[in-house]
Order: structure tokens, then C-alpha cells, then sequence
């Protein structure tokens, strides 16, 4: 049997219930949104239609009109009390919001039984949701795959986890790498630059942010200030820009800039980031090695295996928006990344740097924040499949 992702199952027994909220499915580009779409029209009682604004060539409002209208009179002429209309890749249509606002307005209004489900390929569309449907939707975040979902779909183990991350259609070339480093590219990277940022999004220069896709990929899990980036890049730019084009690509599910955490939310903003991938397979694909080359070199494989720490934990705050991701330095002692939920923190530090510098980083961490929680991953500390296997309430069970 097919593997089903859980998010399936509770898009299910919500549009069992009555009418009541738009069901928002969001996240980055390859990662099973439209299986989740179809699955969704096969598996769920009475009437769905399904629709892909990924197929139109015309990127008008007119587009949702045109299905709603037909959907109104099919319920009139077949005497249908209700049903379910998915819309897959809406962020394709311009001024879409507006567009649902109205429709689903009406039909609260002459009490019409038509329930919505959105999928979006990027949480670019968050800000429309925000600013148009505000109090109307409910929304799911279908992220990168987990490691225990790889396990249980493709069966990878931990280390072909942390080198070829969570892309389910990249499983299948775990054993022929040239063509991984030809999918990650071709299906995932490129996708989503052009159509989820360039033709979402008004992009002064292109080839910059492409640029600095790049460069977040080569420096990722480490800290890199926005001049620094500036002197690694062709084209010239300044840091405003730069802080915009990463906060794009954090919104698509390719790379964050995580801001060094001080306790305090105004000392927090505007510090120097730290780049880090939302799937190491885009790392991986973008390097000359293979897997078996990456693995022999201790240093390289150390930063891999941080890296795929780093993702899985921007994974959980993207489905916990009251949780943040931080980093924290101070002179060169350094803990990977902190996890902040309400007055709740966890240091987190992955092993694989030197002990004796480390003991001093978690020492003066507790010295800054002695209510926080400090956990290390890997030799010493929690085995990494153990962490990465972990619900977030788990992991602040003991504070």
C-alpha cells in the first residue's frame, strides 16, 4: 500500500465537519501536496472536485469564477446539498484571494454547502491569507518529509537521510547520484525560483537572489554577515536587499537566516544571521562529491549531519508558529541552534566540534540563560535518530 502522509487523514475529518473554515494546505514545492490533493478527491464522501491552476496559461481571478459558477449550477440542476471543491496551486493566480473571499462569501450568505481545500506550493501565500481571509481558514503545513517518514516510505537509513534529505520523488535515485543531482535542480530548485518567487513576487535582481540561493547552500550552518555575503556574490546589491531575498527563500523552504537569539526580541532582529538549508538534499546536490566521498571526510560529514539537525528543526517551528529558531555566539563559543517556545528554550548543540570548546559554549550559555534547557545530539548526547524521531512537546517535556 502507498504511503500516505498523516496531513491526509486530517484534511479528511475536516471537511467532514460542517461548513465552517477554508482548509489551507501550504509548503515548499515536491514534497507530496498534490498526492495529499488527489488522495484527498478519491478518499472523501460525496462530490470533490479537484482543480490545478498549474495547468493554466492564463493567470486571471477568472479562473476560480469560472469553476465556482459551474459548480453553483451543478448543484442546482443535480440536486446536490453539498460538496467539495480543491484548488491545487492557487499562489498561480493573480489577486486569488480576493477571488475566494468573494465566492466563499456568497455562498455563507445564501447558505450554500460548497467546503474549500487551497494547496499552495510555497508559504509565499500566507501573506494574501493574512491580509484577505483573516479569521476564515485554517491552516496545515505540509513541510519536508521527516526522517521517519523516508524510513517508513523508502526505507533510508539515518545517513542516507542526512545526505539525501526528505524529497520523496529524489528516493528513487539513492543509487544513481548524478541523476539526484539532476532532479534537486531541475524539479525543486528551479520550480521554485521561478515560480514561486519571480512570477509571485517583484524581483528588482534575479541573478542576486540566485546568487545568493547559492551561496546559502555553500555557507549553510554557518554564520555569515550580509557584507560578507555581499563580497561572495557577481552582482552588486546592498543588505537591505539581501535581508529581503533570504527572507523569499526562507518563505519558499529553501534557506532561513536564523537570527542570533539574546533573550530579548529587539536585540534579537537584525543581527548578523545564520544561513541554513530546509533540506540537506538541497546541500548535497550542489556539491562536486558524492555520498560515499562526503562520508569518508569526518569534518564534511560532521557539518551534514548538523545540517540535517537544522533542517528538521525549521521544519517543526514551520509547524509550530509560536516556536522560533535562534542560533547563540559569543566570542567563538558557539551553540548550534536554540528553540524558543513562549518562555521555554532549548540550546541544542550537534557533536562533531571540539569537546573542550563546547563544554565552555554550553557552560556559558547556561551562564546567560540559566532557565534553559541544553541537550546535545549524537555521541555523548541524544542519538540522532532518537532526536530527529522526537515531537517538539518532547523535546521540552523536561523544562
Amino acid at each position: 500500500m502507498e504511503y500516505q502522509r498523516p496531513l491526509l487523514d486530517t484534511l479528511l475529518s475536516r471537511i467532514r465537519e460542517p461548513r465552517k473554515f477554508i482548509q489551507v494546505v501550504a509548503g515548499p514545492r515536491q514534497v507530496g501536496k498534490t498526492t495529499i490533493a488527489l488522495a484527498l478527491k478519491d478518499r472523501a464522501e460525496g462530490l470533490v472536485e479537484y482543480h490545478s491552476a498549474d495547468a493554466v496559461s492564463a493567470f486571471s481571478a477568472a479562473w476560480i469564477d469560472q469553476i465556482w459558477e459551474s459548480l453553483r449550477i451543478r448543484m442546482r440542476t443535480e440536486e446536490k446539498t453539498g460538496l467539495v471543491l480543491v484548488l491545487d496551486d492557487i499562489q498561480r493566480i493573480s489577486g486569488w484571494s480576493a477571488a475566494i473571499k468573494r465566492h466563499w462569501d456568497r455562498d455563507t450568505g445564501e447558505d450554500r454547502d460548497i467546503k474549500l481545500v487551497l494547496f499552495g506550493s510555497s508559504s509565499l501565500l500566507q501573506d494574501d491569507l493574512s491580509k484577505t481571509l483573516m479569521g476564515s481558514y485554517e491552516l496545515s503545513y505540509c513541510g519536508h518529509w521527516g526522517l521517519a517518514e523516508m524510513q517508513e516510505a523508502f526505507g533510508f537509513s539515518a545517513e542516507q537521510y542526512q545526505w539525501f534529505g526528505g524529497y520523496p520523488g529524489a528516493a528513487a535515485f539513492v543509487g544513481d547520484e548524478p541523476r539526484f543531482k539532476e532532479y534537486i535542480p531541475g524539479s525543486v530548485i528551479e520550480p521554485t525560483l521561478i515560480r514561486d518567487i519571480f512570477m509571485t513576487t517583484t524581483i528588482e535582481k534575479p541573478a542576486l537572489l540566485r546568487q545568493l540561493f547559492e551561496v546559502g547552500t555553500g555557507y549553510s550552518a554557518q554564520i555569515m554577515s550580509y557584507s560578507k555575503m555581499l563580497g561572495q556574490l557577481r552582482d552588486a546589491g546592498n543588505t537591505t536587499t539581501l535581508a529581503k531575498y533570504l527572507k523569499l527563500l526562507e518563505q519558499a523552504g529553501l534557506i532561513s537566516g536564523l537570527n542570533k537569539y539574546s533573550g530579548r526580541a529587539v536585540e534579537t532582529k537584525g543581527t548578523i544571521p545564520k544561513l541554513q538549508v530546509h533540506n540537506t538534499a538541497l546541500l548535497s546536490a550542489m556539491k562536486g562529491e558524492f555520498f560515499g566521498e562526503a562520508r569518508a571526510d569526518r569534518s564534511e560529514w560532521g557539518m551534514i549531519v548538523k545540517n540535517s539537525v537544522g533542517a528538521h528543526l525549521a521544519s517543526l517551528v514551520n509547524k509550530h508558529p509560536k516556536v522560533s529558531l535562534y542560533y547563540w555566539r559569543e566570542n567563538n563559543l558557539e551553540i548550534d541552534y536554540v528553540v524558543a517556545y513562549g518562555n521555554r528554550v532549548i540550546g541544542i548543540e550537534v557533536e562533531g566540534g571540539e569537546e573542550s570548546i563546547q563544554t565552555k559554549a554550553a557552560e556559558k550559555f547556561k551562564e546567560r540563560f540559566p532557565n534553559a534547557g541544553l541537550m546535545s545530539v549524537g555521541a555523548g548526547g541524544i542519538p540522532y535518530e532518537t532526536f530527529m524521531k522526537a515531537k517538539l512537546s518532547e523535546l521540552f517535556s523536561g523544562l
